[in-house]
């Protein structure tokens, strides 16, 4: 299944390039929900609340009432308060990323609570990784754990992962299918992959490992062939 992103960042959706360089916006947020209508599932990332340099909020609420679609809602949730109120707002599930780690290890007290208030089956945790290592803080940190070896603590926490290949964000080169079939090994749980998918070929091939594709820049150029 392909699963569209919206990336809101200053009130824009936008598409960045391994999460730095600003590729496209789009003023329209709302409009997308109408061209990705075909997508029963939408990826909703507040890139603001996630640098912790503002947020798009109302934005946010707007596409989990509006959209006919499944949404799911990452990007700074750092508490259980902001979960709950997101999923207030109607979104499926919340992402969670860098709040899963603490000090360079799996922060367990936190999600131990986050699972308990919301339940486990309404949360995805976000392992994006750059060169292989674990990425945090709007992928502005680097961990030393590898997302395959810390999957199997994970899984008693959230009901599914999502994987971004952050060195082929945004570059329309394609993703990296020999990684993703390393992390389809190492858990049992559902896996959405991310990070430059570019072809229905792609697509395809992720499906044959069981997993979805989070397709951003090659539906926002029309270039998903």
């Amino acid at each position: 299944m392909i699963i569209a992103c919206i990336d809101l960042q200053g009130g824009q959706a936008v598409q960045l390039v391994r999460g730095r360089r600003r590729a496209l916006a789009v003023n329209d947020v709302l409009g997308l929900l109408d061209r990705f209508r075909e997508y029963p599932l939408l990826h909703v990332i507040d890139l603001d609340a996630a640098l912790r340099c503002g947020g798009n909020a109302r934005l946010v609420r707007l596409l989990c009432c509006q959209s006919k679609s499944r949404v799911h809602v990452g990007g700074g949730i750092r508490t259980v308060a902001r979960a709950e109120r997101i999923l207030r707002w109607g979104a499926e599930k919340v992402i969670v990323g860098s709040a899963a780690f603490r000090g360079g290890k799996i922060h367990q007290a936190f999600l131990r609570r986050l699972a308990r208030r919301v339940g486990r089956r309404r949360i995805i945790l976000a392992l994006d990784a750059e060169e292989g290592r674990i990425v945090v803080r709007g992928w502005r940190q680097q961990l030393s754990l590898r997302p395959e070896d810390v999957m199997p603590q994970l899984e008693p926490y959230c009901s599914e992962f999502l994987c971004t290949c952050v060195e082929n964000e945004g570059t329309m080169r394609g993703t990296n299918l020999a990684w993703f079939r390393a992390l389809r090994r190492a858990t049992r749980l559902p896996v959405t992959a991310a990070g430059g998918i570019r072809s229905r070929r792609e697509v395809r091939a992720l499906a044959r490992l069981g997993m979805n594709a989070a397709v951003g820049m090659a539906l926002y150029r029309d270039q998903l062939r």
